[in-house]
């Protein structure tokens, strides 16, 4: 039978639009043509986001094969057109960071304690870190001839237990010893994580004295310890520990309430030795160089000036490095002023987005696992927003060169300092919010007085007493860094004290912070006008950190600790002698900054010696709570009608099967699934738990060691 085209073409009116777009987007793209490469570590960070997201490895593959299909797709679209260039290598990239993160935990896998055990054993000192503040001391060990224990585990003891303890030592001690902890409420800390990529199997504290060779007994301590005391000497209390902490990144000797007030005031990223800190030390290398050898008329004549002032900017930067412990943070800003110096002797704009671009790609590369910590995430996003702004034609008109007087120039840059810290707080807010679950609001104004104060006077002057001190002259300089950094903190002070000075909300979906992440950088990448449209999903992002309801009930890991919400905003706690981490961890995961009160002293609560009761809910929905708080046996038979009156039953014990609550029954078993809980109780009840289900990542299906030279037992009996 013969065939003949069809008068009206199936889906024309569809055929039509998409031959519009294409075009279309083409001029677009054409037009940002040199912003398109600041995608790609952004491509690679979605890539490993996706691998962290998704929980096991059936779901990884998948991943992978639809990336597979938008290249295909990509090469369908035609690589002539850089829509199809785009498509085929975002996807490719993608896939790479998937890859990159998987391969990464895999290369990094080491075992993992399985249970708390208390246990002798002699181990290596690979690195000690005194916390004067607390009194105590950190080490990270390596325990020795003993293949029942992970190869590395993290203890902390008291100071007088060692306190000249150095790198290296050889130690005997005593120490009980847990698996590294979980996130203990959703949204929170989940050190397993972290513990997993620094190859960290196990930590714990040390009981009673430890055993030393005396051979190894009063060693010479580190370069870092040996500074760090030094400073500590010269500079008491917390003042000293930021002392130390921008020469050698030691913040061990700063009071808990002082480093509090310093996150609340939105100064807390001067304790952290990062890009400002690298960069003043380069950029002050780099001005005495170029001073110094400007006086010899050879090199000045020959050009050498300034390629050997910018070789002694990245020996200092490099030397500041290793002396601050080469953290991540500090190798990653110190990777970014060597390539500011390359650019810079290239005569190529040394600060632009394409540098903070290869920057993040270096970083990415070499620790993908760093895109899940704060860290990265605030320091790239606030560089990112800075970088931005300043190539933004309103702020350039702005800040432009012109015939004023003094007074002006002044307040003009004053002001663009100021509209910076705003920028930059606006950029940080998402983030801090989701890790921290707060948000310092007065940041930028803050960041005025401090970051020219920490650059230009606790900087100079602190390397001026160093410098000095070796000639026993350093006391006046010492002096004057004492008071600017006295001065920084009440700076602090005022501020955290300040009304207002802080925005806390509990913790929020993944997916909102993802979609507030993804229109922020589309609006800071692209330079036309279609970067309003990334407006959209950082508003949706936005409100949904702004609308996320408070959970009603916060129920630990372990069970015995449980926070319910009051009708004015705050919450009390089941256990009011709960020490500080507690109540930290249960305040930023309800999102509240009041202080939390004791359940047993309100009037609607019930409380004998073994359980509490009370309602809990919103509005019309109100649940029957019981919760246990003894710890005497109590048969099920006894149990079995207050658990059938009530709605939730929680306990940190095993519970009987006589006892089930009517909705949710939660007991040491189902917490051993789920984790933390969140509880949401209105019309519709919901509970978010830590622990996913089937989550597959390595850190969570780990090989376990039993540290008591027993082997860990299996469902499979004949194994």
């Amino acid at each position: 039978m013969a065939t003949r085209l069809l008068q009206t073409p199936i889906a024309a009116r569809w055929a039509t639009i998409l031959h519009r777009i294409g075009p279309a987007l083409e001029a677009r793209l054409e037009a940002e043509r040199e912003r398109i490469g600041l995608w790609l570590p952004v491509a690679l960070g979605a890539g490993i986001a996706a691998w962290f997201a998704l929980p096991a490895e059936t779901h990884w593959i998948g991943f992978l094969l639809l990336m597979a299909g938008g290249m295909c797709a990509g090469a369908l679209i035609g690589w002539n057109n850089r829509s199809g260039r785009m498509v085929v290598v975002g996807c490719g990239v993608m896939a790479a960071g998937v890859l990159l993160i998987w391969a990464r935990a895999i290369w990094v896998a080491a075992p993992v304690l399985a249970a708390p055990v208390v246990t002798e054993f002699s181990a290596i000192v690979e690195r000690a870190e005194p916390l004067p503040a607390k009194g105590q001391i950190r080490i990270l060990a390596l325990p020795q001839q003993r293949s029942d224990l992970p190869p590395r585990v993290r203890l902390t003891l008291r100071s007088e237990q060692a306190a000249d303890l150095t790198d290296g030592e050889t130690i005997g001690v005593r120490a009980r010893l847990m698996p590294p902890p979980t996130a203990s409420l959703p949204g929170g800390y989940d050190f397993a994580q972290r513990a997993w990529f620094d190859r960290i199997g196990a930590v714990g504290t040390v009981l009673g004295d430890i055993s030393r060779a005396p051979a190894q007994r009063g060693a010479t301590p580190p370069l870092r310890a040996r500074l760090s005391a030094h400073i500590h000497d010269r500079i008491e209390g917390s003042p000293g520990g930021i002392a130390a902490a921008l020469v050698t990144g030691d913040r061990g000797a700063i009071s808990e309430a002082d480093e509090e007030a310093m996150r609340r005031s939105g100064l807390a990223h001067l304790l952290s030795i990062s890009g400002l800190h690298v960069t003043a030390v380069v950029g002050f290398a780099m001005f005495l160089t170029l001073r110094l050898l400007a006086l010899n008329r050879r090199l000045a004549l020959a050009g050498y000036v300034l390629s050997l002032a910018a070789a002694a900017g990245a020996l200092a930067g490099g030397g500041y490095t290793l002396l601050a412990g080469a953290e991540v943070p500090t190798l990653r800003s110190f990777i970014a002023a060597l390539l500011v110096l390359v650019a810079f002797l290239m005569g190529r704009e040394a600060l632009t987005l394409r540098l903070v671009a290869a920057g993040a790609l270096i970083a990415l590369v070499w620790r993908p696992e760093s895109l899940a910590g704060p860290s990265f995430q605030l320091s790239f996003a606030a560089v990112t927003a800075i970088i931005a702004l300043h190539e933004s034609r309103p702020m350039r008109a702005f800040l432009a060169r012109r015939d004023e007087t003094w007074l002006f120039r002044l307040g003009r840059g004053v002001a663009g300092l100021l509209i910076t810290g705003l920028i930059v707080e606006v950029a940080l807010a998402p983030i801090a919010l989701f890790h921290f679950h707060k948000a310092g609001l007065y940041g930028a104004l803050a960041n005025v007085v401090a970051i020219p104060l920490t650059t230009f006077v606790i900087m100079p002057f602190e390397a001026l007493a160093l410098l000095f001190d070796t000639i026993g002259a350093g006391a006046p300089f010492w002096w004057i860094t004492e008071q600017a950094l006295r001065l920084l903190l009440w700076l602090a002070h005022a501020v955290a004290d300040a009304p207002g000075a802080v925005a806390t909300l509990p913790s929020f979906p993944p997916w909102g912070f993802g979609l507030a992440v993804f229109g922020g950088l589309w609006i800071l990448l692209w330079q036309t006008r279609w970067r309003h449209a990334g407006f959209v999903p950082l508003a949706i992002g936005a409100a949904t950190l702004l609308f996320q309801p408070r959970p009603d009930l916060l129920v630990t890991g372990d069970g015995r600790h449980i926070a319910a919400a009051l009708p004015d905003g705050s919450y009390a706690l089941l256990r009011d002698r709960a020490g500080d981490y507690i109540r930290d961890t249960m305040a930023e995961a309800a999102g509240t900054d009041m202080p939390l009160a004791a359940l047993a002293g309100l009037g609607h609560v019930e409380c004998n010696r073994d359980f509490c009761r009370w309602k809990q809910g919103r509005g019309r929905a109100q649940y029957v709570i019981l919760a246990s708080r003894g710890r005497d046996r109590i048969e099920g038979a006894d149990m079995a009608a207050a658990c059938a009156a009530a709605d939730v039953v929680i306990s940190d014990r095993w519970l009987p099967r006589e006892c089930a609550g009517r909705w949710m029954t939660i007991d040491r078993d189902s917490l051993a699934a789920s984790g933390g809980l969140a509880l949401y109780l209105g019309e519709t009840p919901k509970a978010v738990a830590t622990l996913k289900a089937g989550d597959g990542h390595p850190w969570r299906l780990p090989q376990q060691l039993s540290g008591n030279d027993e082997a860990i037992p299996t469902d499979d009996p004949a194994r």
